[in-house]
This record gives C-alpha cells, structure tokens and sequence, in this order.
C-alpha cells in the first residue's frame, strides 16, 4: 500500500480555500469539529439528518451518562460559550442525554457562528469527489469534495467541500440480534416487536412494556439500563416479566472494577447482578440466535443453545447488541479500515476492546485517523467502529487535532494529549454492545 502523505499541499489550499468544510452529524462530536473550526477562521457546514440538533442524544437523552460534566464540554466550544456569557454545570455531576444536550449542545447550536452555518432536515446520502469514483487518481486530492445531500422535502444535490468530517455517529446503525452478523431471519415478520437500545422504559415508551414479557439482547452497558428500568417497571406493574439474553456463557460483562473513576458505571454491574440474584431478571446464556417468527402470543427467538436448537417466546425484544459504522454513503471514498472492527487501521489496535478500556486508549488525533483519502476523516462514535470503548472526551481531542491540520498546523495536530478518568473494562465483547460517554 502507498504510504499516505499527511503533509498539506499547497495546490489543493489555493484550489480549494475558498470551499467549507463538510460536517456530517450536529452532534456533541460534530458541534466540537465547528467549533474548532471557528476558531481557526475556517468555514464550514453541518448536515443533519434529524429536525434538531443531538437527534441521537434526544433518542436516549433519558439515560444518564457515565462521565461528569467536567469530562463532557470540548475546550473550543467552552470558550466559545463562555464568551456567551455561558457557565459550566457541577463539574462532578454525570448529566442524563437531555441535560447533556439542553444545556451544553443546544445552547452551543445557537452560537451565531455556528447557527448560521448548521441545516437541519437534511440527510447525507454520499460522499465523492466531484466527478470521480473511487477508482479516479489522477489529480483526486486537488478536486472537491462532493457531498450529496437529501433535504426534508426530497430534493437531491451535491455540495461541494475542501474536506469533510464525517461525525454521524453509529446510534441509527444497530448490530443484527442474529448472531451470524447479519440481518434476522424473520426479522421483517416480528419487526414491529423489536425496540431499538435504551427505550425510555419508565417515561416515554411505558405502554410497550408494562404487564407484559420483554427480552433484552446484548450484555453491555445499554442492555443493563434497559434490564434496571424494566426491573423497576415489574415492582411496579403487575404482569410485566424481563429476560437477559446473551451470546456468551457469563453475564459478566458490564462489570467495573472497584477503582472505576465513573462512579455510576461501577456502580452498574453489581446493580444488575443483584436484580438477578433476586429473581426479579431471568437470565438466558449461551443463546446464538438464528430466527425470529411470529406466534400468537408474541414472538420467538429461535437459537442454538449449548447444542440443541431452542426457542424462546417473549412478547417484546430490545435490541441492545451494539453499533456499527454505517459505511454505505462511503463507498465512493478510500478508506483503509481494520478488517475486524472497522475503524480505521492505525487506530484500532489502540481502540481493541479485548485490550482495552475507555481510559485507556491511547491519544490520538489526524494521523491515527486519516485515510488514504487526503482532507477525508471519521470521527467520534464513527471512528470507533464496532468498538465500544468511545468517550465524549476522546472525540474531542480527535477534532482539534483534526481541525489543527486542516488549518496547516502541524504542530498542533501532532500534539495530542488526552486526560481520561481511570477506568474498569466498559465491555469485552463488540458485538454486545456497550459503549461509554
């Protein structure tokens, strides 16, 4: 493979310096890359698909975050906010997602520099250069970009940008209940009874579980939220039955050690293990599931476990598996991503969550994060691929580093420092979910 030159050419800054940067996803990731931005004095563009800023946020904003706020708000965009007038909520408290976004992300949004610049409605469905498919060279890194866009309405068209940042998270992208990685067999007949992760059990989405039997799939962090609130639901509506369902033979896996700095993320494990040794959580273990079909009581879950091919009826499924990167709008864009986790290939081996924690992945900025497509780069959750082990505070690093050589300032993209809460295992297992904020 050709080494990939990570020096800014001064042909494609004459070309394309009159151009924005595209950011795709006006979320806390994406608002932190506008932010640095603004500081830069470069221009910009956010896409986002959702009627208002942080969609995915608001989705589980009901959830309370592992980390506290100290660890939450990007340095460019408190000083930014700040210059507003804005002030920093209890550094040691952990927000829920509502908190994080009605306090810190909107009011960021409504920064006159970064206002002006965010279209709402809008959908990315494809990223080129203009007038090239991946498979052009000649002159690739001197031609625009091309970010085709989807607004509300359905109306179709390209905007052309110097670089793109794509920060769209992997939120709208669940990994399959089945276990070979694909799509559910039966999927489409038992699909109005399958939830996405994090339901707000307790407030919004109270009727689709209350009095009757749900199933959560996943063994991470957002499987055991979702497993505390319906604990909670069944002590206090009748009828109302939970079942942990698992891939592995232990359900060990939101598990923190004692010395866990995220305080409510230790807190987690030893939660769900009491409800299940109350009785008030049926665990199901060492179930590969192959098929989902519809019976008159509900749904089944059809599975291999422990060498005989099982089904278990239930009336409502969560899926808590986890994430993936939704790599579809790329395919016209050189990537080089790790084969495994899809992230990309200098990174993974620091992001590894059979090595690794969310504390303890490495700093990393533009270098661990570029592609042999010059002024293209995934950030955030994104660049995480199937790895759960992302924080806020990562990310945030990730973008002024990103922004840094954007703005050709070598030295400081290179200077990547990043202070992390010293932390327990988050999950060791990709494929079931987890993740941390």
């Amino acid at each position: 493979m050709t080494l990939l030159d990570l020096t800014p050419r001064a042909a494609d800054a004459d070309r394309l310096s009159t151009l924005p940067v595209a950011i795709i996803g006006a979320g806390p990731i994406g608002l932190a890359a506008a932010a640095n931005l603004v500081e830069r004095g470069i221009d910009f563009i956010v896409f986002e698909a959702g009627a208002e800023v942080a969609a995915s946020v608001r989705s589980w904003g009901h959830t309370r975050l592992f980390s506290p706020w100290k660890h939450l708000v990007d340095p460019a965009s408190r000083r930014l906010l700040e210059e507003q007038g804005w002030e920093l909520p209890d550094p040691e408290r952990a927000p829920s997602g509502t908190e994080l976004v009605e306090k810190y992300v909107a009011p960021l949004a409504e920064v006159d520099e970064i206002a002006s610049r965010v279209r709402l409605g809008v959908e990315v469905i494809g990223v080129t250069r203009e007038g090239m498919d991946r498979t052009r060279t000649r002159s690739r890194a001197a031609t625009p970009f091309a970010v085709r866009i989807r607004t509300a309405d359905g109306q179709v068209e390209d905007v052309p940008a110097r670089a793109v940042i794509d920060a769209s998270g992997t939120y709208l992208s669940p990994n399959s209940l089945s276990s070979s990685g694909l799509e559910l067999l039966g999927m489409a007949e038992i699909a109005d009874a399958v939830t996405t992760a994090l339901p707000d059990v307790l407030g919004r989405d109270r009727a689709t579980f209350a009095g009757r039997h749900t199933t959560v799939v996943g063994a991470g962090h957002s499987a055991a939220n979702t497993l505390l609130a319906l604990a909670e639901l069944a002590r206090q509506e009748p009828g109302t039955t939970v079942t942990w369902l698992i891939r592995n033979a232990k359900a060990v896996r939101v598990s923190s050690s004692a010395d866990d700095e995220l305080a409510d993320r230790a807190r987690l494990g030893s939660r769900v293990d009491k409800a299940v040794a109350d009785g008030r959580i049926a665990v199901l273990d060492g179930f590969e599931i192959i098929r989902g079909r519809r019976t008159p009581a509900g749904v089944e879950l059809v599975g291999h476990r422990h060498g005989e091919v099982v089904a278990h009826a239930t009336e409502v499924v969560v899926n808590a598996t986890g994430f993936r990167p939704n790599l579809d709008i790329l395919r016209e864009i050189r990537l080089d991503l790790d084969e495994i986790v899809e992230a990309p290939r200098r990174l993974a081996p620091l992001i590894d969550p059979n090595v690794h924690s969310c504390g303890t992945v490495e700093p990393h900025g533009f270098r661990e994060l570029a592609h042999p497509e010059q002024g293209f780069f995934v950030v955030g959750m994104k660049s995480y691929g199937r790895a759960p082990t992302f924080l806020l505070a990562t990310g945030y690093e990730q973008v002024r580093s990103v922004t840094a050589w954007l703005a050709g300032d070598t030295a400081s993209a290179s200077n990547v420092e990043l202070v992390l809460p010293a932390t327990g295992v988050c999950s060791t297992d990709a494929g079931n979910g987890g993740g941390c904020c």
